[in-house]
């Protein structure tokens, strides 16, 4: 009897083992899920950041506000900077008038960063050569291979700053 009790004692920790093991290691079906929809995240964050700087440097270094908008601004266009009305038209309107009153004015695109539908965009922008400028983070939600939402925020560059970094 006492060899039975110590074999099925052995046995049952030698299943709870090898149970709780297998329970903790992934699959081979399990990894290559996740790296199936890595590999599905990391294309269309490349599609979207494509798609969010042609429009961007089309507009603000090109100043073809109308054509980059058509080609990828959606019909539905939601602006979080206060200055700017939603929708395409007065994205259009707006922009287009900043750039008749100032022809030199530009954005140049520093760093770009993509995940998914989010694509941020470290920008410095001046309204001519004089002009030091401003700091800018645009985010732009895209959705369908659209642009439909956008968040910006802007702080100008100073004479002088209390370190010797850049802002860029």
């Amino acid at each position: 009897m006492k060899k039975i009790l110590i074999l099925s004692s052995l046995f049952t920790s030698f299943i709870f083992t090898a149970v709780a093991t297998h329970a903790t290691e992934p699959t081979n079906k399990t990894s290559k899920i996740v790296q199936a929809k890595t590999e599905t995240v990391d294309k269309l964050s490349a599609q979207n950041k494509k798609i969010v700087t042609d429009f961007y440097e089309g507009v603000f270094l090109k100043h073809k506000v109308k054509e980059h908008a058509d080609r990828y601004i959606g019909q539905q266009y939601i602006q979080h900077n206060p200055n700017v009305p939603d929708g395409k038209a007065p994205f259009v309107n707006f922009f287009t008038e900043k750039f008749q009153k100032n022809p030199q004015a530009k954005n140049e695109i520093k760093q770009v960063i993509a995940e998914g539908n989010l694509v941020v965009l470290h920008v410095h922008s001046t309204e001519n050569e004089k002009d030091r400028g401003r700091a800018i983070v645009d985010i732009f939600r895209v959705e369908n291979g659209k642009i439909v939402e956008h968040w910006d925020v802007i702080q100008n560059i100073p004479e002088q700053s209390k370190n010797s970094n850049t802002m860029f």
